[in-house]
């Protein structure tokens, strides 16, 4: 019996059941990776994040953690938008 395995460009395909929903995957994490880096530049406590954000501390937790599941693109904008940055959205061939 032989087993067959797959090969992945990235982690986002091998998890994502559609293209679409592995884009939206990678543009979450690439805006949570520099939220987090703002903040830890910053030195900020979770609490002080938060309050910049906008948002609570166990939600700025889930944030700093990596919790992407908890978090939609729209949010997370929204997030990045409160600490003074401008989402800019690129697109390219894949």
């Amino acid at each position: 019996m032989s087993v067959k395995s797959e090969t992945f460009d990235n982690v986002w395909d091998a998890i994502a059941d559609t293209p679409e929903e592995a884009a939206n995957l990678r543009a979450r994490c690439d805006l949570m990776r520099e939220i987090s880096r703002i903040v830890a530049e910053h030195g900020w406590t979770q609490i002080e994040a938060a309050r910049h954000c906008g948002i609570t501390q166990p939600r700025m937790n889930d944030l700093l953690r990596g919790r992407i599941s908890r978090f939609s693109l729209d949010a997370l904008v929204n997030i990045a938008t409160r600490l003074g940055q401008r989402v800019h959205v690129e697109l390219e061939a894949a």
